[in-house]
């Protein structure tokens, strides 16, 4: 076992009962009672008869403690009332809203549309984050070589890549274009490994915010993460999902508007925005300095956030949340530093590293590896030919990128004259006069 799969084993099964226990009672979820009564109704509502099951399950409450005093509760006020049974016993109960739940429903739904998990509150957010942060996390030399494998880099690069990850800090990835940044930035998320516990939403001054997005948020195989919130055995509180480190990939589609909290006019609730969901993760921003806004404004958004790891959001009502910043954060460009940033940005990214063109030597095997996952029988005579004629002569830069750009144009001209595609001098030079072009 891996340093890093122990310290998460180790949060994850030593700690978890005393960090995330399943609520016994209402005031164990340190969410208020109307809070609950409210998703409750909403639940019904949308359904119109719905079982205890069902809601326990909709909210990741449990039933006893929790979700049947708050029926209780709302069945004295003449809020919900029992259907029928489909069956012996209160699981069975099927509720339904009365003409007056439905008429407060409604007073509700202007409130706010969401209805599921119910959240956990914004403390609770704040506290286990610190507890399952990024910084715990350590690499050891075997796990960069196995996470790049598949990789052709210098052992100069991969020996900055695993004490980058070690620090738990920022990433300045540069270099010229076609050598791999945001392959290598993938790879590097190949190292976050272990699995933390991610809310579904969080609560914050009476306002509910959508944390878990299924499509950043992958679940955990562990069998903690298959916790039935409907049992009476259950351990855990199953509004936390048990998850891999996530990895948050944005690019030129980034804007300022989306590093805050996004408000839904619909449904009256908030999207947590994107660092906020790479909690305890990656979050790569992919060809920095071409996004919507100038780099300078990303550095004065983010100036708080990288130096003391805070970050604060701003509500409708004008009021700001102090929310953590625990990610690893990955600025991958293209552009030279001096051109995006001046010398104050760049001494709050911990790490710069430059992906430096490869050499002939790495230039050969690249191809070499490319030939065998593309079915071309490598040459060597043909790779001498193509690195003399379009390189050496032309004093053309080496990019990584290039073996498996010129195999796709030799297997599609090969396809067009109706032979095997081969890397010879009679398929290099047609696919080279439309690959490569002086700018």
């Amino acid at each position: 076992m891996t340093i890093a799969n122990y310290s998460t084993n180790n949060i994850r099964l030593k700690q978890v009962e005393g960090l995330l226990p399943a609520p016994t009672s209402v005031a164990d979820t340190d969410i208020s009672p109307q809070l609950i009564g409210d998703l409750v109704m909403k639940a019904i509502h949308q359904y119109t008869t719905l079982s205890v099951t069902r809601i326990s399950d909709m909210l990741k409450l449990p039933f006893f403690g929790v979700v049947e005093p708050v029926l209780t509760s709302l069945r004295k006020s003449e809020l919900v009332e029992i259907s029928h049974s489909e069956g012996l016993g209160e699981m069975t109960y099927q509720w339904v809203l009365t003409p007056k739940g439905r008429e407060r429903v409604r007073e509700i739904l202007n409130r706010s549309n969401y209805v599921g998990p119910a959240p956990v509150s914004l403390e609770k957010y704040r506290r286990i984050v610190r507890v399952q942060t990024i910084t715990n996390l350590r690499v050891v030399p075997a796990q960069v070589k196995a996470a790049l494998a598949d990789m052709v880099v210098s052992d100069d690069l991969m020996e900055v890549i695993g004490p980058a990850i070690n620090t738990g800090q920022s990433i300045f990835l540069y270099g010229a274009a076609g050598n791999g940044k945001t392959f290598l930035s993938e790879h590097i998320a190949r190292l976050l490994t272990g699995d933390i516990f991610i809310p579904y939403a969080i609560e914050a001054d009476g306002f509910i915010i959508k944390v878990f997005d299924p499509n950043i948020h992958e679940i955990s195989n562990d069998p903690l993460a298959q916790a039935d919130p409907t049992s009476e055995d259950n351990r855990v509180d199953t509004r936390w999902a048990l998850c891999r480190r996530p990895v948050v990939v944005v690019g030129g589609e980034l804007t300022m508007a989306s590093l805050d909290l996004i408000y839904d006019e619909v449904y009256h609730y908030y999207e947590a925005p994107f660092q906020l969901k790479a909690n305890g993760g990656m979050f790569l921003i992919d060809d920095f300095g071409r996004q919507q806004m100038r780099p300078r404004d990303l550095l004065n958004r983010w100036i708080v956030p990288l130096e003391k790891r805070l970050d604060f959001l701003s509500l409708m009502n004008g009021k700001k949340i102090e929310v953590p910043f625990d990610e690893v954060i990955v600025f991958s460009t293209n552009l030279a530093p001096r051109d995006l940033v001046d010398e104050a940005f760049l001494r709050r990214i911990q790490n710069k590293i430059e992906v430096h063109n490869p050499t002939f030597e790495e230039y050969r095997e690249i191809m070499k590896r490319n030939c065998a996952l593309q079915g071309v029988p490598y040459s060597e005579e043909g790779m001498v030919y193509l690195l003399k004629e379009y390189y050496i002569k032309p004093k053309r830069e080496l990019r990584s990128c290039q073996p498996r750009d010129l195999l796709k144009q030799i297997i599609g001209i090969a396809a067009y004259q109706g032979v095997a595609p081969r890397l010879s001098r009679e398929l290099i030079d047609p696919a080279a006069a439309t690959y490569f072009v002086e700018l």
